[in-house]
């Protein structure tokens, strides 16, 4: 068997390319920092600002006087900002400039006040190098390895998956296994060791005839498939067909509301989280799938890869988030409302409402809220085993479903409207290519 590198091998000439226009009612996609600081934001009644904080610092040291104290000190008391912040810099602060001539407040960071209530422990969406929030194609690339791994076991007679890898096969290690779960090094790798390597790695490439061997990450065949990050997230005005003008990528900080239920199926109040997002998405990104190299890939144990062009990978996301649609609606059919839990009206009616088509009007789901239904192939396994795994790993929640608990997303009026995370994805151009 010959051992070459993977720069060796020849670049394949012939894709599929599909630009997609990605759109979704409310997303957010987590940042390398779960949580910002109170001195990392600056709230009004309307806005919250993320400043630059190197340059906030140095431009209230240079105004003199006390500023910067009281500044951080008001900050320590939880007190309003904004009369400070128009002494120091006038009544239009938020347009103030460094010493360079830059916003300290940076219109990128800057995101519509979606909550009467005093943000605390706020949560950010994760932003490109620029400063601009954005969806990286590797969140998309998740949601379709996930989805493509949750058909392939269902469909386990129809691609040959090895005995290993059945569904019924990794019940059965699973809770042989449970107690190990329990260290948080196992339970990262462990759908890896399960199925995921078997599924997705266990490959031979075979190009002209000459084997080629290498890591799991060289012999995985979404190697063959490519996925863009988006377009930033810039709020801007569209004109729809009938003539209305409407905002899209609107930055929010809105109240998510935590719930869950008791036993009698009485919605039950948790807590409210503060957390970044995007209203109203719109946006693209690129979808290339090399069919010649995806052609090399030859299972060790005779496994079929499930798609052999876009479309019907797209179809295979589709189903994936059919299944994750009826169970949240399932679930949230079975939920009744509580007026008077801890303060909050949870009133649930929209989101019954959002829930009603049987079949499903989005093509995935994203990021934040999307849980452990959507992040993993627990909808496979027995009901009590998917529970036993998350008071395992999570927080317990014995004799409930898993998961038990949900997040929603209020509007400015403190009513629960929204669920984030679902997206719509349509192709807007397609291509395919091939070099003679």
């Amino acid at each position: 068997m010959l051992v070459s590198p993977e720069s060796s091998l020849k670049k394949p000439d012939v894709y599929e390319t599909q630009k997609i226009q990605l759109t979704s009612p409310i997303l957010h996609i987590g940042s390398a920092v779960s949580k910002l600081n109170p001195f990392e934001y600056v709230q009004t009644a309307r806005k919250v600002y993320l400043p630059n904080q190197e340059a906030l610092a140095k431009a209230l040291h240079k105004q003199g006087g006390r500023y910067l104290n009281d500044y951080i000190q008001a900050i320590n008391n939880r007190d309003n900002l904004e009369n400070l912040l128009k002494d120091a810099f006038g009544e239009q602060w938020w347009d103030a400039k460094d010493e360079n001539g830059k916003l300290i407040f940076p219109k990128q960071a800057t995101s519509h006040k979606h909550t009467e209530e005093r943000i605390t422990d706020l949560r950010p969406m994760i932003r490109n190098g620029m400063g601009q929030l954005y969806i990286p194609g590797s969140s998309i690339k998740g949601a379709i390895r996930t989805a493509i791994a949750y058909y392939l076991l269902k469909h386990s007679d129809r691609f040959h998956i090895p005995e290993q890898c059945r569904v019924s096969e990794i019940e059965k290690k699973l809770r042989s296994h449970l107690g190990e779960l329990k260290n948080k090094h196992k339970q990262k790798f462990t759908d890896d060791d399960l199925f995921m390597n078997n599924l997705f790695s266990d490959y031979q490439l075979i190009y002209q005839d000459k084997k080629y061997n290498g890591s799991n990450q060289n012999r995985d065949f979404l190697r063959a498939l490519s996925v863009s990050d988006c377009q930033p997230l810039i709020e801007r005005q569209i004109t729809t067909k009938p003539g209305k003008s409407i905002p899209v990528n609107v930055p929010i900080v809105a109240e998510v509301i935590v719930s869950s239920r008791y036993p009698d199926y009485l919605a039950k109040y948790k807590a409210s989280l503060y957390v970044e997002m995007v209203r109203n998405v719109q946006t693209t990104f690129t979808l290339t799938l090399d069919t010649e190299m995806l052609s090399w890939f030859k299972h060790k144990q005779g496994m079929q890869i499930p798609f052999t062009n876009l479309e019907e990978l797209l179809k295979i996301c589709q189903e994936f988030t059919q299944e994750q649609w009826d169970y949240e609606h399932d679930y949230w059919n079975d939920i009744k409302n509580n007026p008077r839990a801890a303060g909050k009206n949870l009133d649930f009616s929209s989101i019954r409402q959002f829930y009603e088509p049987e079949k499903s009007p989005f093509s995935m789901r994203l990021g934040w809220g999307s849980g452990m239904t959507g992040t993993t192939i627990g909808l496979l396994f027995d009901d009590q085993l998917r529970a036993d795994i998350r008071d395992t790993c999570g927080l317990k929640a014995p004799g409930f479903e898993a998961a038990k608990s949900r997040r929603t997303v209020m509007n400015p009026n403190g009513e629960i409207k929204f669920v984030p995370g679902w997206v719509k994805c349509r192709i807007i151009e397609s291509d395919n290519c091939s070099k003679l």
